[in-house]
């Protein structure tokens, strides 16, 4: 993008705007991980005391900050995020007591948004400590570690079942839009705008 994603406006609101309603959508207290303290206007921030480590360093330090069993883990740059879905996946990672907690659409296992729970946080440290960065594969280590696979729901049967919906009315698909470019960002702006 050339800039700070996290601060980027997608129809006139900065994405972390977006990524912390989703957050707060689905019932969770909300804050920044290994952000800047530049971000701290919008929530609490959690600063990476390895930064330059990626997704996986904010996690990692995420996770070594809270006493909650789980944290979730939500980028800024999947705006059009239900927080049903979020919601949905707490409460599975609640039930089945799964070290780690994924969706899937169209068979494809998305990274994020992610429920972690603090028991993993050792694993993910070592892969973190080892400079293999990749959060799919450091999350499978850590729940392997733990004697388990990674959890994962299929979005699709979530909404036939009416357990998980779009609030835009926007398909399965669609919500794992990553905004990594102008042009990105420019096609969701648009797609908001017809269903708004």
């Amino acid at each position: 993008m050339g800039v700070d994603k996290a601060l980027v406006h997608l129809r006139g609101r900065p994405l972390v705007e977006h990524a912390l309603e989703i957050l707060r959508g689905a019932g969770l207290a909300a804050s920044i991980a290994g952000a800047r303290s530049t971000l701290s206007a919008f929530a609490a921030v959690v600063e990476d005391v390895e930064a330059g480590k990626g997704p996986l360093g904010g996690i990692c330090a995420a996770l070594a900050s809270t006493s909650a069993q789980r944290a979730v883990f939500v980028p800024v740059d999947l705006p059009l995020l239900p927080s049903s879905l979020v919601a949905y996946l707490v409460r599975h990672a609640e039930i089945t007591g799964r070290a780690v907690t994924l969706a899937s659409v169209a068979g494809f296992t998305q990274t994020f948004p992610a429920v972690v729970d603090r028991a993993a946080l050792p694993w993910l440290k070592a892969e973190l400590g080892a400079g293999r960065l990749g959060c799919f594969a450091a999350l499978e280590v850590a729940a392997a570690a733990l004697g388990e696979r990674v959890g994962v729901i299929a979005v699709e049967a979530l909404v036939q079942s009416g357990a998980v919906c779009h609030p835009d009315g926007l398909p399965p698909a669609r919500w794992f839009t990553n905004l990594n470019t102008p042009v990105d960002l420019r096609g969701v702006s648009r797609e908001r705008d017809r269903v708004s």
